[in-house]
């Protein structure tokens, strides 16, 4: 089942906090009991509760390129990624895994946020592009696994649960009814 669950500063150029990351990830340990990960680019912080399914030695997320300078997380499948690593490496991008989760870098760098429409499965994922300064969070096309978000004091807090975000010490407790 896998979790994730993040923090975006939205313009105020804010890092994120690791001890919020990790009270965060700790709401999602039952969705994830065999690994946690976590990763702070500047304004961008990432965590991971992982259920180890495919590729159990090297599925470690958050997954990164090359560089360090584009993350991603995702909570779910992707059911065509050996399709899609073939047509990647036929392109000359190499992989380090067998995990399903380790073709959406690549395929974001080479078509952009348009590459979410080749994507067969369900899923939930976030990519953070340190270069751009830019977030992309997506869900598969039916909407099997939500990602759940709020936007307060100018952070987008995510996570694959509300309770995640409501670990989020700027998260309050309460409905709004407007």
């Amino acid at each position: 089942m896998c979790g994730i669950a993040g923090t975006f500063d939205l313009g105020m150029g804010r890092s994120a906090s690791r001890p919020v990351l990790v009270d965060m990830a700790d709401q999602l340990i039952h969705r994830g009991p065999d690994d946690a990960g976590y990763c702070i680019k500047n304004e961008a912080g990432f965590a991971f509760r992982r259920l180890s399914i495919i590729d159990l030695a090297h599925g470690k997320q958050p997954f990164h390129d090359e560089s360090g300078a584009v993350v991603a997380v995702c909570n779910g499948e992707i059911f065509n990624y050996k399709e899609l690593r073939h047509d990647l490496q036929a392109r000359g991008h190499q992989f380090r895994t067998e995990c399903d989760v380790e073709v959406l870098i690549p395929l974001y760098k080479e078509y952009g946020p348009d590459f979410v429409n080749k994507l067969n499965g369900q899923f939930a994922f976030a990519i953070f592009d340190d270069a751009r300064k830019q977030l992309l969070l997506a869900r598969d096309h039916v909407g099997i696994c939500p990602p759940f978000y709020t936007v307060v004091d100018n952070i987008l807090v995510f996570g694959s649960e509300i309770k995640a975000i409501l670990a989020h010490p700027s998260v309050k407790r309460e409905v709004n009814l407007q």
